[in-house]
């Protein structure tokens, strides 16, 4: 005799966790299957999207001609924008995986006079680019000239020194120039100017950066590493700062000075030459000109961390940025260029964006209004970093947070949460007025 049906109460539940699980297998393999597929077809596609991109363009503007309409106000403000960027120098042949982009910038503030123009065709505003590009046989000064005919704001890719001259000079006092390129911290400090207001973060501020991740990580032993070039003892000198700021201890500061190729070196080299370092949690690299900093990891004595100009990096943008809307960014700037977004890339976006929200707010574009607006309390615009980033009035650096990415990873955004200011927290990045020798806004 067959034996009665029995209601199970928890079979329902077994039946849920059963379907589930399969469920959620097939659906890890499909998208497993079309991750995999995304990344072998990642360059074909991107073409496919710049096709359709242009299409559409065409499209719509067939539309427009045959409907005889326009979405364009009357021209009643036309705003030239500048940016001058100097060719690069070549760097040792240690690496050849990341290409050297000779006129990095020039499509960053390509891509913002498009999105100026978003706003300015509906209310009357024309943005244009001018580029220049001066090689190593070129006269900068004179280029710079020439273009200083055109525009009152000109974005600048050069060394603290050239700046410092094309500031200096009488054509220049009535314009206003961006840099995207120069992070010396005595550029914000003693040799500040009136008429320069800086993008790129200051090695202080990556410096601080860093400073807040490794102390809140409680990873305050430092072992600096550093090179024999002018740029690395102005890290070297950032790192100082702020180890003595958020009490970090440096137990040893180091010169890499060997002058054989690291490559064929580093598994001899690279042992010695840190075997005789004191305890340290982590090993802080100086070396901005990639001259050895690549091959201290993976060779040290010890099994160490590494941060600095290599490893976990202080930067303003990166192609591992996603987060707060910066993956449309970067998806824009590769259709349109077929390569990542650099920090200059990102600093000349910035520049052209600040000069048309403000344009688009006062109504006026003359360099001294557009200043004065610059430096107020009202300034603000959107620049995919969570927050709207904004001008330090004493001495035209940028506020921002900084991103710290490992080489294929996002690891942390500073300023990090605990970290503290009456302003903003984004002070605590870099040199606060109370420590600043530069005073362009005394009225504040």
């Amino acid at each position: 005799m067959r034996a009665p049906l029995r209601y199970n109460p928890l079979a329902p539940v077994a039946i849920m966790v059963c379907a589930g699980f399969f469920m959620g297998v097939a659906l890890f393999v499909v998208v497993s299957a079309e991750d995999v597929s995304a990344r072998a077809l990642s360059q074909e596609e991107l073409d496919e999207r710049i096709e359709r991109d242009k299409e559409r363009r065409r499209k719509r503007q067939e539309r427009q001609k045959e409907k005889g309409t326009t979405l364009q106000k009357k021209v009643t403000l036309t705003v030239p924008i500048g940016i001058l960027v100097l060719e690069k120098d070549i760097p040792p042949a240690l690496s050849n995986l990341d290409p050297i982009i000779q006129r990095e910038g020039f499509d960053g503030a390509r891509l913002a006079i498009e999105d100026n123009l978003t706003t300015g065709r509906f209310i009357g505003h024309d943005y244009s680019l001018e580029k220049v590009f001066v090689g190593k046989d070129e006269d900068p000064v004179a280029a710079f000239l020439e273009l200083a005919q055109k525009t009152n704001y000109i974005i600048v890719a050069v060394p603290k020194e050239l700046l410092l001259q094309l500031a200096d000079l009488p054509q220049s006092q009535s314009l206003i120039l961006f840099n995207i390129a120069a992070q010396d911290d005595s550029l914000r400090n003693e040799a500040c100017r009136d008429n320069v207001f800086h993008i790129i973060p200051s090695r202080a501020m990556r410096a601080d950066a860093l400073a807040q991740f490794l102390l809140r990580k409680r990873w305050t032993k430092w072992f600096v590493i550093r090179g024999v070039a002018p740029e690395d003892d102005a890290f070297v000198a950032a790192l100082q700062r702020a180890a003595n700021t958020f009490g970090i201890n440096i137990v040893e500061e180091k010169t890499w000075d060997k002058i054989a190729d690291i490559r064929r070196t580093a598994k001899a080299e690279v042992p010695l030459f840190t075997k005789t370092a004191p305890q340290h949690d982590v090993m802080i690299l100086a070396d901005e000109q990639g001259l050895f900093g690549e091959f201290i990891l993976w060779h040290s004595w010890q099994p160490r961390l590494v941060a600095g100009t290599q490893g976990l990096r202080a930067v303003s943008w990166h192609r591992n940025h996603e987060r707060w809307g910066a993956i449309q960014m970067q998806s824009r700037f590769r259709r349109q260029t077929r390569r990542w977004m650099g920090e200059w890339d990102y600093g000349a976006w910035v520049a052209v964006r600040a000069i048309g929200e403000t344009i688009t707010r006062i109504q006026k574009d003359k360099p001294k209004d557009v200043k004065d607006y610059l430096r107020s309390d009202a300034f603000a615009i959107a620049a995919y970093k969570g927050i709207k980033v904004t001008f330090r009035p004493w001495n035209g650096q940028l506020r921002q947070r900084i991103l710290l990415s490992a080489p294929r990873s996002m690891v942390s955004v500073a300023p990090q949460e605990g970290f503290l200011h009456p302003r903003t927290p984004l002070d605590t990045l870099g040199y606060d007025r109370p420590a600043s020798t530069c005073n362009l806004n005394p009225q504040e």
